[in-house]
């Protein structure tokens, strides 16, 4: 009796250390990219919120970079989620805008800034309240 009780206590703690498979292991990974991907477009919703609500003028860079640099601080998943939202944002506007290739290219460096972990706050304009 005392064997196979050792002999079940030794399988248990061989089959907790194990490996998980690797189809495991990359459903974790992908179900970890689309929470990632979720919390990222919240943090470009809330950035654009905020952007709205200020209202103030010249600070829509300051709002793009926050944005993609809280999306991108989540993850690989975020990171692309504030590339593919800020892409299809400046693709859009820069057809129906009409504030020209300048702007869309001052956006589009702001939005990499704010990816590549830069401070947002190089684009802060003075006056903008401290909430934001």
């Amino acid at each position: 009796m005392r064997l196979w009780v050792c002999i079940a206590l030794l399988s248990i703690v061989l089959c907790a250390s194990a490996d998980r498979p690797a189809v495991v292991q990359a459903m974790i990974r992908a179900g970890h990219f689309v929470r990632d991907a979720a919390g990222g477009a919240r943090d470009m919703f809330r950035a654009y919120k905020d952007m709205r609500e200020a209202n103030y003028k010249g600070a829509d860079k300051y709002f793009h970079a926050r944005g993609n640099y809280d999306a991108a601080r989540r993850g690989p998943g975020g990171a692309w989620a504030a590339r593919v939202i800020s892409d299809a944002r400046e693709n859009w506007q820069s057809g129906v805008s009409g504030r020209g290739a300048e702007d869309t290219r001052a956006d589009q460096e702001a939005n990499a800034w704010g990816r590549n972990g830069g401070d947002p706050n190089r684009y802060r304009p003075k006056g903008l309240p401290s909430k934001y």
